[in-house]
């Protein structure tokens, strides 16, 4: 799910949908309109769930989609290998994430961890 608004509304710490991949906004700069345009912004994101980054230059005025991004719980339900499988703590749907070789010792079968939904792609939400 996504939303629509316009470049100069964006601020950091946000989100936008940029290469169809929903991304965190790291900086915004914006520069003076010219004497033939319009004032350009340089917005410089990081993907949430592939964790590139990525830059764009639009106008102001240009049109942008906003990610609705959630911020969920799972149980653990399973764990094999880097996979664990969880169970939504809302509507108790069941599926699998992978996760780091260094946090798996972490998940114990039963806890309840956060995770990130967004577009249909799920991440765990631990640092």
């Amino acid at each position: 799910m996504k939303e629509q608004t316009e470049i100069g509304k964006l601020r950091e710490g946000r989100y936008v949908i940029i290469e169809d991949e929903p991304c965190k906004i790291l900086g915004i700069s914006i520069s003076k309109p010219g004497k033939h345009g319009a004032a350009k912004a340089r917005i410089d994101v990081a993907g949430i769930f592939d964790g590139v980054k990525r830059s764009i230059v639009q106008p102001v005025s240009a049109r942008a989609y906003i990610p609705i991004v959630e911020r969920k719980t799972g149980q653990v339900i399973t764990v094999s290998g880097t996979t664990v499988t969880l169970m939504d703590m809302k509507d108790f749907t069941n599926f699998d994430i992978e996760v780091p070789e260094d946090r798996v010792s972490e998940m114990e079968i039963g806890s309840e961890i956060p995770y990130i939904e967004s577009m249909g792609k799920r991440k765990l939400d631990i640092n």
